[in-house]
């Protein structure tokens, strides 16, 4: 039982690492190898300036931010897809853009992750940055993704 909740911590953390990877990435440009370079080296696991952050599961984070990083055309689409009309991914703000890409690529490409549990990830991670209505909107947003791509 410990180690199953050991590897469910280990990719809470790795999906909020990827959040933040792809958010910086998207805010300073940064090519793919060296943003994964810096979280392997100085993140993941790390504690900066007194905060410690989880010990994430490496490969897990990798394949978050390099699938979003090669799919993001088709990930963008599936979310734009189920915004209300007059909406487009470039209105919501980066956080925003970075949590539902990851969500949508981990329902894309990731069958072997229930879809509950997905969506209740994200869920989760935009807790981190935002209150109750902008968690409903992940959960909504998320939940016809999944349906449009898992059935």
């Amino acid at each position: 039982m410990a180690k199953i909740n050991e590897r469910a911590r280990s990719r809470s953390a790795a999906r909020l690492a990827a959040v933040q990877a792809l958010y910086q990435q998207e805010m300073e440009s940064i090519p793919l190898a060296s943003l994964l370079d810096e979280f392997h080296q100085h993140r993941l696991g790390a504690t900066i300036e007194d905060v410690e952050y989880a010990a994430a599961e490496v490969g897990f984070f990798d394949d978050l931010v390099k699938g979003v990083d090669g799919r993001r055309e088709e990930i963008d689409a599936a979310i734009t897809a189920r915004l209300a009309e007059g909406w487009t991914l470039q209105r919501l703000d980066r956080p925003m853009r970075q949590i539902l890409r990851v969500g949508a690529y981990e329902l894309i490409a990731r069958p072997d992750v229930p879809t509950a549990t997905v969506i209740s990830e994200y869920v989760d991670v935009a807790d981190a940055f935002y209150d109750k209505r902008e968690k409903g909107f992940v959960n909504g947003l998320l939940d016809a993704v999944a349906r449009a791509v898992r059935g």
